[in-house]
Parts: C-alpha cells; sequence; structure tokens
C-alpha cells in the first residue's frame, strides 16, 4: 500500500511538472512588441518638408479663429477655402463680415502673372495688382518647406502625439518671426514673434494643421491666432482664368 500511494504521488507530481513545463514554454515563445522609436524632430520636419515641396497640388483651408486679424479688403476675415497648383496657380473663397453688406464671400484667383477678384458673389472679376494678393499660394508647397526647417533649425521640439483629422499626429512647436512668414502671407509687418504649433502625421509625414499664433500685421490683435489646415494633396485641381466678358 504504501508502495502504490508512493507511486501514485510521483505520478501526480511528474504530472504537475509536465503542465508547468507546457506554461513556461508557452509563455516563452510569446515575444514583446517591439516599442514605437520616439519620433526626431529633424527627421520629422525634414521629411514633412519635403513632402510639402513635391505636392503636385493642394485643397486647404484658414480659419482667424477669433476674427481679431488685420482688415481684409476692410472687412473682417473669417475663414477661407482654397486649392493651389504649383508652380503659380491657385483659387481661393474668402468669408468675411462687411461693415455696410454683413457677410460676404470674396474669390480670388490667379495662373501665372494675372491675378483676379471679385469682392463678392455678384460681383465682375477684376484684375489685381500681384502686389495686392495677400497670400503666395503658387509656392505653397516650397514656403510652407521653408518654414518647417526654419522650426527645425531654430527652437522647435516634440510635445506630444495628438489624433487630428482622425490620424495620429505628431505635434511641434516653435517660433518664428514674422517676417520669416512672408513668403507665405504677403505684405506683413516685421518685428513681431509668432508662436507655430505644427501637426504631423505619424504615419506619412504629412502636414495636416498649423496654428499662427500672435500678430502678422501690425493691425492685428495680439491675440490673434490662424489655424491653417490641409485636407488634401495631390488630388485633381483645374485652375482657369474667368472669362472676363461674361463676368463668370
Amino acid at each position: 500500500m504504501n508502495l502504490s500511494k508512493t507511486l501514485r504521488r510521483g505520478l501526480s507530481i511528474a504530472i504537475l511538472m509536465v503542465h508547468f513545463l507546457f506554461l513556461v514554454a508557452a509563455c516563452g515563445g510569446e515575444s514583446e512588441p517591439t516599442p514605437t522609436p520616439a519620433p526626431v524632430l529633424s527627421d520629422v520636419l525634414t521629411s514633412a518638408g519635403e513632402n510639402l515641396a513635391a505636392m503636385s497640388s493642394a485643397r486647404f483651408g484658414m480659419v482667424d479663429e477669433k476674427q481679431t486679424g488685420v482688415k481684409f479688403f476692410g472687412t473682417t476675415f473669417k475663414n477661407m477655402e482654397a486649392e493651389v497648383k504649383p508652380p503659380n496657380s491657385f483659387w481661393m473663397l474668402v468669408d468675411v463680415v462687411s461693415p455696410a453688406f454683413g457677410f460676404v464671400q470674396i474669390e480670388m484667383m490667379a495662373v501665372g502673372e494675372e491675378a483676379f477678384i471679385k469682392l463678392s458673389k455678384e460681383a465682375p472679376w477684376t484684375p489685381l495688382p500681384p502686389d495686392q494678393v495677400p497670400f503666395n499660394l503658387g509656392g505653397l508647397g516650397v514656403n510652407l518647406r521653408d518654414i518647417l526647417f526654419i522650426v527645425r533649425d531654430g527652437d522647435g521640439a516634440i510635445a506630444g502625439i495628438e489624433s487630428v483629422m482622425g490620424a495620429r499626429t505628431i505635434r511641434v512647436e516653435g517660433t518664428i518671426s514674422s517676417e520669416e512668414l512672408s513668403d507665405l502671407i504677403t505684405l506683413v509687418d516685421p518685428g513681431h514673434t509668432v508662436d507655430l504649433t505644427l501637426w504631423i502625421d505619424e504615419a506619412d509625414h504629412l502636414l495636416r494643421q498649423m496654428r499662427i499664433a500672435g500678430q502678422l500685421f501690425d493691425d492685428d490683435g495680439p491675440e490673434t491666432t490662424r489655424l491653417f489646415t490641409i485636407d488634401d494633396i495631390d488630388v485633381p485641381v483645374e485652375i482657369e482664368l474667368p472669362d472676363i466678358g461674361s463676368g463668370q
């Protein structure tokens, strides 16, 4: 009897040991997930800048978030939507508030050296002198690349990961002088320090949003912030000069 009990006890211990070894083997067979490397500022901004400079077209928008910016052709700028086709074509539709007429839409376009403006939906197209065009949208990609490189080579820093437009983005913060934005936003006044926040897609390093906080013009309110959002890149865009004779 004692021998039988000893054998049964030994067999039970052996079975437990086999189960234990299987568990150890199973646990040891699962490799730990490889951690995602932390983004490096210079790599992210260099890659994003190169993507911008290479783009063939874009659709984007901009909002004066507090509507405290300088007057836009005598009106209060609210927001705009635009299409660009580098190197020298753009179209934009700007929503403004006019002291005399209330809500008004101003339309502008340029192809090559020719630019035109409609000061309301019903107004005719009229030529716009090149030095009066408030944005250099034809060179959008290259100008944005240069801005990113200024942040990269200056005091830029990665501030975290955030979801923007349904995508994981790398948030980058830095400062820039107002005159360093003059290739993108023409006629800016020099001497102002501007805070930039960039949201760059973590997967493909495309710029999704850029917030420009601070004065670009002397008449801007000090609390002015402009949010620039890129909706699509490398999509079909057709921009043709208006028929001046028909006003359309």
